[in-house]
């Protein structure tokens, strides 16, 4: 059971997000979007949107630090357990109750506005679950590892299991005995990946980055002949040809 939860598991995540993407982009271009409800409900979409947006930024360059960056490269900078700790439980707290309080605005209107209620398909609703589950057993490792229930060092677990997953030497038993919510954040985490290439949350590999080489849009005067000396002409009239420029 140890190896297929800390080993299986996550090479077929990780499998399912890399070929997902790739079959999703090859076969749904169209429906690699948002589906943004805008149209339908902004008050509130304005609340959330910003704060789970910002604070998934925050959230995800603590976990860059806390997971992918080895105890010992911060040590060697000068940056003590006590230090480190103090920031994390500062930083990820600011970071994770904004994001907690955004997805619950988010999740408050899909569930109160009608219309948005109705544009909300069963892919969606599965994936607010994963999301939120993720979320909330994440703050309970910030702060309830940390300030609740005593602290635990999650470097020299958690951290070292990840990252032997790229390696060639996985080391799944270095999940045995760690406290149960890091094992259900993993596990969350670890269904939200797997699931990732296949709901809306594929948006977030999209950047207008041909906004930078595309060339200028040129706007002309047109000319109107005739006693009509209207500045916009109506858009069925015919086009200036070439040759009443000469």
């Amino acid at each position: 059971m140890t190896t297929f939860l800390w080993m299986t598991l996550p090479y077929v995540a990780f499998t399912s997000f890399v070929l997902g993407h790739i079959w999703r982009y090859r076969n749904d271009q169209f429906g690699w979007t948002t589906r943004s409800s805008q149209i339908y409900e902004s008050r509130l979409l304005r609340m959330g949107s910003p704060l789970f947006h910002f604070g998934m930024l925050g959230v995800f360059f603590g976990h860059v630090i806390g997971v992918l960056i080895p105890e010992s490269w911060t040590a060697a900078i000068g940056i003590s357990d006590h230090m480190y700790h103090l920031f994390s439980v500062s930083a990820g707290s600011v970071a994770g109750l904004a994001v907690i309080t955004g997805i619950g605005i988010l999740m408050y209107r899909r569930l109160t506005v009608p219309a948005v209620r109705k544009a909300t398909t069963t892919n969606d609703k599965f994936m607010y679950f994963l999301l939120a589950g993720a979320l909330i057993t994440g703050l309970l490792n910030t702060m309830g590892s940390n300030l609740l229930w005593g602290t635990y060092n999650y470097r020299e677990t958690v951290s070292p299991w990840f990252r032997s997953l790229f390696t060639s030497s996985p080391q799944p038993e270095l999940m045995v005995g760690t406290p149960w919510t890091f094992q259900a954040h993993g596990l969350f985490v670890l269904a939200l990946v797997a699931v990732w290439p296949y709901t809306r949350l594929v948006h977030m590999f999209s950047a207008p980055v041909g906004y930078l080489v595309r060339p200028y849009v040129v706007y002309r005067s047109k000319e109107i002949a005739g006693p009509d000396k209207r500045r916009y002409s109506r858009a069925w009239e015919a086009p200036v040809t070439p040759e009443r420029w000469r």
